[in-house]
C-alpha cells in the first residue's frame, strides 16, 4: 500500500523532488496527494503521471484534507521550522531540506518540538544516503590510509547574478528581521560541510570543539559566495571545508579524508570514491545511493533504520550558528573579481585552486596566501 505525501514547495529545488516522487509513485511506494504552493502549479508544471493532487496555500488544512503521513518541506529556510512543527502537530512524518534551520536555537525548536510529537524527521542531505559513507568508514578502520589526520572539503561551483534574485530570501542573511543564512556553505554546497563532518565522526553537535569562518563577497548580496570554515572536533581533528559560486572552472565538490599513509576522495554527487594510499596503485569504487524519502517510507512501514535524523545534522547546525554569528562576509575588492561575458557571472580568478589546497592542507583561505583573505583574526 503506498503511503500518501504532501508536497511544500515544488518550484526551484521542490521540481527535483515532484520527478523523485513521480518515480517512488511509479513503483507504488507512495502517491502525491497534495501540493502547497502560494501559486497552484499549472498542469504544464506537473510531471505527467502524477494524477490531479489537491493544491492549496494552506499548509495545515491540506494535511489535514488529504489525511497525508508525510511531509515535504522545500520552502525558504526560514519557514522550516513553523512548518516542521505544524506538520508534527498533526502526527505526520517529515522529509525536511536542508538546511533544516538558519539558526541553532530554531533548529532546537524545530528538533524538540518534532521529538516530543512523536513523529519522524529526515534531514534531506542526499549525500549522506550514499552507499560510500559506511564504505569508507570501514576503509578507515582496516587502517587502509593509517591514523586519519583530517577531512578536508571542496566545492567550486558557478551561479550566475540572477541566482542571487531568483527569490526575494536569496543571497541574505535576514529578510524582514529574521535569519536565513542563505550562503555558499549553509545551502548550495551544505553537502560538503555535512559530508565531510560525517566522515570525521563528529557529526552530532556535542562532537564540535571550535569553529573558524571566513566570510567573502564577490557578488552584490548580503551573504557569503566564497568561504571556508574549519571545524574542530572534541577528538581534535581539523575538517576544513572550502567553497566558492565564483569558479572560473566549475567542477564537482568533494570531500578528501586525510590519513598519514593515504587518503580517500568522495566525490559525493556521483558516489565515487578514489583510495591512494602508500605501496598500492589508485583503487576507485562506485557506489550506488538510498534515497531519502524511500528510506524514510522504509522506515515507517518496515522499520528500516533512518539515515538523517535531525540529531545526526547538529554539528553542522553549529556551523550554520558560528557563520550566522560571524560579522557579515567581507566584499571581495574589485580587483579580485571580474564578470564573465556571455554568462553573466563574476569570477574569482584563482579561487578554484586556493578552494583545492584548503582541502589539500587543510587550511583557510588567509593561510594560503590569497591576496584578498589577508591574515586577520577569524571568527570562532
Amino acid at each position: 500500500m503506498s503511503t500518501d505525501i504532501v508536497l511544500a514547495g515544488a518550484r526551484g529545488h521542490g521540481r527535483w523532488h515532484l520527478d523523485n516522487i513521480r518515480r517512488l509513485q511509479d513503483k507504488g511506494i507512495v502517491r502525491l496527494a497534495g501540493i502547497c504552493e502560494l501559486d497552484p502549479l499549472t498542469a504544464d508544471e506537473l510531471p505527467e503521471g502524477l494524477g490531479a493532487p489537491e493544491q492549496s496555500a494552506d499548509f495545515g488544512a491540506l494535511l489535514d484534507s488529504t489525511g497525508a503521513r508525510i511531509a515535504v518541506i522545500c520552502t525558504p529556510i526560514h519557514t522550516h521550522t513553523d512548518l516542521a512543527l505544524t506538520a508534527a502537530r498533526r502526527g505526520v512524518h517529515l522529509l525536511l531540506e536542508k538546511p533544516p534551520a538558519p539558526s541553532y536555537a530554531e533548529f532546537r525548536r524545530m528538533a524538540d518540538g518534532v521529538a516530543a510529537a512523536g513523529v519522524v524527521c529526515q534531514i534531506g542531505f542526499q549525500s549522506l544516503g550514499s552507499h560510500a559513507l559506511p564504505a569508507i568508514r570501514e576503509l578507515i578502520a582496516e587502517g587502509a590510509i593509517g591514523e586519519v589526520a583530517g577531512v578536508g572539503g571542496a566545492g567550486a561551483w558557478a551561479r550566475p547574478e540572477s541566482y542571487f534574485r531568483r527569490a526575494p530570501w536569496a543571497g541574505k542573511r535576514r529578510l524582514n528581521g529574521v535569519d536565513v543564512i542563505d550562503g555558499a556553505l549553509t545551502n548550495p554546497l551544505a553537502h560538503a560541510v555535512a559530508t565531510g563532518l560525517a566522515l570525521a565522526g563528529a557529526s552530532h553537535a556535542q562532537d564540535v570543539a571550535g569553529i573558524e569562518t571566513e566570510l567573502f563577497r564577490a557578488n552584490d548580496i548580503e551573504s557569503d559566495d566564497t568561504s571556508c570554515v574549519r571545524v574542530t572536533t572534541t577528538r581534535g581533528l581539523p575538517v576544513t571545508v572550502a567553497a566558492t559560486l565564483c569558479a572560473e572552472d566549475p567542477d564537482d565538490p568533494y570531500v578528501v579524508v586525510h590519513g598519514d599513509s593515504g587518503r580517500i576522495t568522495f566525490w559525493y554527487k556521483q558516489d565515487r570514491v578514489l583510495l591512494q594510499r602508500a605501496d598500492h596503485g589508485p583503487e576507485e569504487y562506485q557506489y550506488g545511493r538510498t534515497d531519502l524519502l524511500e528510506n524514510l517510507v522504509g522506515h515507517l512501514t518496515d522499520g528500516v533504520g533512518l539515515l538523517v535524523e535531525p540529531d545526526a545534522t547538529g554539528a553542522f547546525m553549529k556551523v550554520v550558528e558560528a557563520i550566522r554569528r560571524a560579522p557579515d562576509p567581507a566584499p571581495l575588492p574589485e580587483s579580485a573579481w571580474h564578470l564573465l561575458p556571455g554568462e553573466e557571472r563574476r569570477i574569482v580568478p584563482g579561487v578554484d585552486g586556493f578552494v583545492a589546497a584548503s582541502a589539500d592542507s587543510l587550511a583557510l583561505f588567509s593561510e594560503l596566501g590569497a591576496t584578498w583573505a589577508p591574515p586577520r583574526e577569524v571568527s570562532t
